[in-house]
């Protein structure tokens, strides 16, 4: 991947997120889409080695679009300033665990993945899980190698401020159970996105959370 292809596109957007100067630079921003699909095109062949599951997608159509929906947000500003893709089985992590790439200049990119909020139906079946058998999913997130790549463990952005229904507030994991999502993340800086081994880079960071996907995706099933 060739970043100065797609890293100053978004930097320009940030200071010009408007649909007048996108319009006149729409050139511009498919060069850097298509370099951006080229990219999940690679790092797809490297998911692949170590979860069989994403053979059958299509790595061109797990990007997101970079038109933000601003219905129901205060934020009016009409693009995002970043490229982001989604690998899940069934596609963009959608009620499943998968991983996330997003890119952002100004050393903002990262790798995240897990089951970003999932519904009523699967928390409550990943809650039990983690009832049931909190060693193996102790055993994976206490991994010397998991907690070097991930060392802020579970992100706790949406996390209950009190046990959820059903669990005594003394639980022995009751930190895991107040979580409504189950997500850890990778940052790269500028000049990790630039080296030739930063594909390879995010995929062995993929390969480090595939244990906890494997967990939540058994847990729901």
């Amino acid at each position: 991947m060739n970043p100065e292809l797609i890293l100053p596109f978004l930097k320009a957007i940030a200071k010009n997120n408007n649909r007048e100067w996108f319009e006149k630079n729409k050139p511009k921003y498919l060069v850097a889409k298509a370099e951006f699909e080229n990219f999940l095109v690679d790092l797809h062949g490297e998911l692949i080695k170590f979860d069989v599951g994403l053979a059958g997608l299509n790595p061109k159509k797990m990007s997101f679009r970079i038109y933000r929906d601003v219905r129901f947000s205060k934020d009016k500003r009409p693009y995002k300033v970043n490229m982001g893709a989604g690998f899940s089985p069934k596609g963009k992590m959608e009620q499943e665990p998968g991983y996330y790439i997003h890119l952002q200049p100004n050393n903002e990119s990262f790798l995240a993945g897990g089951l970003y909020m999932p519904d009523a139906s699967n928390l409550a079946k990943i809650r039990q899980e983690l009832d049931y058998n909190p060693a193996d999913f102790n055993k994976i997130i206490n991994n010397k190698n998991f907690k070097m790549t991930f060392p802020k463990g579970l992100d706790s952005f949406d996390s209950l401020k009190t046990a959820p229904k059903g669990y005594p507030k003394d639980h022995p994991h009751i930190e895991w159970l107040k979580h409504k999502s189950f997500v850890v993340s990778h940052s790269f800086s500028d000049k990790e996105i630039a080296d030739k081994a930063f594909i390879k880079k995010i995929a062995s960071v993929c390969k480090t959370l595939k244990p906890m996907n494997d967990f939540l995706a058994a847990a729901i099933a």
